[in-house]
This record gives C-alpha cells, sequence and structure tokens, in this order.
C-alpha cells in the first residue's frame, strides 16, 4: 500500500472520529439542556397585577396592551442555548403590614349615637324681692320745651308728668304723655307768697269761687283729660282755707285726685280735704333742688327710707332737671332689684300695687 493510499485512510479517519466527537458533544449537550430544565419546571408566566394608582402609572389602555403583548411573547419563547437564569414562581408584590385585630378594634371610631335631648337644668327659682315700698316720681313744669319731656317719658316703669296750662306746648305735652302711658297732671299755678309770677292761668288769694272753678275749667279743657292736679308755685293759696275749699270741691266733683307740693310748711289743704271728706296726697321730697347727680341721688334715697316707713312716698322733680332723667334710668333697675315699685299717685290712693309695677 502506498503512502497516499495510507495518508487518505488517515484522513477518513479523522473525519470520522471528529464527526462521532461532534455528534457526542452534541448529546451530551442536549441531555444537559433537558436536565437543566426538568429541575427547572416549566416557565410560568405571572399574572398581571394592576398597578397601584400613581403619577407614573399608565392608563387603563396602557395596562392591557401591555399585557397582550406579554403573553404574545410568552407563547412564541424558545428555550435559550445557555442555562436561563432561576424564575421565581411569582412576582414579588408589596403587600400591607398585617395590622393586630385588636389595634383595629381600637383605632375603629364607633359610629355616632344619636344625640339625646339634654335634660334641663333644674335651677332654683330666683326669689321675689321683698316689697319695701312703692315710689312715685312726678315731673313738673312740662309744657315749656317738648325736648326737654322726651327722655322722662321714655323712663322705664311708672313716671307721673304734671303740665303748665297756657304754655305753647302745653297741649301737645300732654298729648305726648297720654300716648306714652303715663300719669298725666294739671300742673295749677298758684299765687306765693313771694310775689313770683306764676303763670298764665293762676289762681290768686281773693278770688270768689266761680272765679276759682271757671280758671280750673279753662285749664282742664286745654290738659285734660287728667288723673290728678297739684299746685305750681301756691305757698300763698295752699296756706288759704277758703282757696282750696274750692279748689279741692272741683277736684271732688271732677274725679281727680289734688296732690300737695308743699310748696310751704303752713298748708291747710290736709285740714280742709279732712273736714271735706276728701283724700289727697302730700309730697315727700323734692329729688332735683340741687341741680348736681350726687344730690339727687340723696335725695332718693331719702324717699327710699320714707316709702319703707309709709309704704309709700311722693318724689318730685322737674322736666327742666339736666341730669334727672339719665339718673332715674340708672337707678331703675337697682331700685327694682331693692324691692321698691314705681307706681302712681292714683294706685296708691286707692291702695292697688301690680305685680308689673315691679318692673316694665
Amino acid at each position: 500500500m502506498g503512502d497516499s493510499a495510507r495518508a487518505a485512510i488517515l484522513s477518513a479517519a479523522f473525519v470520522c472520529v471528529a464527526i462521532i466527537a461532534s455528534l457526542l458533544v452534541v448529546v451530551i449537550s442536549d441531555s444537559r439542556k433537558k436536565d437543566d430544565l426538568s429541575r427547572i419546571g416549566p416557565a410560568v408566566i405571572p399574572p398581571a397585577v394592576p398597578a397601584e394608582p400613581s403619577l407614573e402609572s399608565p392608563e387603563a389602555g396602557d395596562v392591557r396592551d401591555s399585557e397582550t403583548e406579554g403573553a404574545a411573547a410568552a407563547s412564541q419563547a424558545t428555550v435559550p442555548e445557555t442555562a436561563p437564569e432561576k424564575v421565581p414562581d411569582k412576582v414579588p408584590q408589596k403587600r400591607a403590614v398585617p395590622v393586630p385585630r385588636r389595634e383595629v378594634e381600637s383605632k375603629r371610631i364607633p359610629a355616632a349615637s344619636p344625640a339625646r335631648p339634654k335634660a334641663p337644668v333644674e335651677r332654683d327659682p330666683k326669689p321675689a324681692p321683698t316689697r319695701r315700698g312703692e315710689l312715685v316720681f312726678v315731673i313738673d313744669d312740662a309744657g315749656n320745651n317738648l325736648r326737654q319731656l322726651e327722655p322722662f317719658l321714655a323712663l322705664p316703669g311708672q313716671v307721673s308728668v304734671a303740665v303748665l296750662p297756657g304754655l305753647p306746648h302745653s297741649a301737645e305735652a300732654a298729648r305726648m304723655v297720654r300716648a306714652a302711658g303715663k300719669e298725666l297732671l294739671l300742673h295749677q299755678p298758684m299765687e306765693s307768697v313771694g310775689g313770683q309770677n306764676p303763670g298764665p292761668g293762676a289762681i290768686g288769694v281773693g278770688m270768689s269761687a266761680a272765679e276759682i272753678r271757671s280758671v280750673l275749667e279753662r285749664n282742664l279743657a286745654e290738659i285734660g283729660p287728667v288723673a290728678g292736679m297739684n299746685n305750681h308755685q301756691g305757698s300763698l293759696v295752699t296756706a288759704d282755707a277758703d282757696a282750696m275749699e274750692s279748689v279741692l270741691a272741683f277736684c271732688r266733683d271732677k274725679g281727680i285726685f289734688f296732690l300737695d307740693s308743699r310748696t310751704t310748711a303752713d298748708t291747710v289743704s290736709g285740714a280742709v280735704a279732712a273736714k271735706n271728706g276728701i283724700r289727697i296726697r302730700e309730697r315727700d321730697v323734692f329729688v332735683d333742688n340741687i341741680q348736681d347727680r350726687a344730690a339727687m341721688i340723696r335725695f332718693v334715697e331719702e324717699g327710699l327710707q320714707k316709702a319703707e316707713k309709709k309704704g309709700a312716698a311722693v318724689m318730685i322733680g322737674h322736666a327742666w332737671s339736666a341730669e334727672l332723667a339719665s339718673t332715674l334710668r340708672e337707678l331703675y333697675p337697682e331700685l327694682i332689684e331693692q324691692g321698691f315699685s314705681l307706681s302712681t299717685i292714683a294706685k296708691i290712693m286707692m291702695g292697688t300695687v301690680d305685680d308689673e309695677d315691679f318692673g316694665d
């Protein structure tokens, strides 16, 4: 056999060995791949988990498209030639940390129970003030100025107002007093000892009974109807028995009372009234003889003492007193709280007091 033949045989043998070796490598490789796949198991594609809403979350349509593309890609997946990394059975997800049941129950907000009506708070009734006396405030000299009169008409409680006749605002002042529900008196001008001019419609000593009656009729027609009458000045007339006989007889006939302002200690009105069986009332205190607030309060306190002793007190002030109305307004609540009532001449003369007189 020649060298060329030998070389050809060796070359063929070498090729066969190489082929066999290649086949063995392929077989061994396939075997390893199968072993690896058997250990790994079939590939599991995790189900799509909807993403929590956030600023970076895709829209609903994008989620559906990604799920479709993932399924298509999984169906076309082929086994790689090299061993793939181990795929976890499930995609890890963020799970809420479990809270113990007791803690959850403790944090749970209880359901609101229906509101129950609050039981009324029982309070001890405020004891009614002990009645210590009745007070009558008479405001003289109305008719000169309506603006001065208004604050007195606005006072709470009862107030009596005496209007002078024959003045520019006499009739209107009387109308305002009645409209305000206050007690109205004719403030009858009378002659005085000092000779001062008492004003229009005055009664003088030496006038006959008919003259006195005529003057009173004229004045009453202008100011009336009224509850009563009191004297303006009159220190001379009230000390004259004949003049007072005529005045008191007129009051009796008209059914009105007479209030003696007591401008003199020599007055005989009480004696004449007792002689004829006529009831009258007398003034107890002038509250504004001194035009000072502190002095007015002292005079009112004097009236309170008399009211406690006698059951009632009549206190006279004047419409022109600058601070009297405001002082009475400030004193009113305290007087009521102390147990005093504000009344009228007519009521205390009849001996009747309403509960409403203790406040208004």
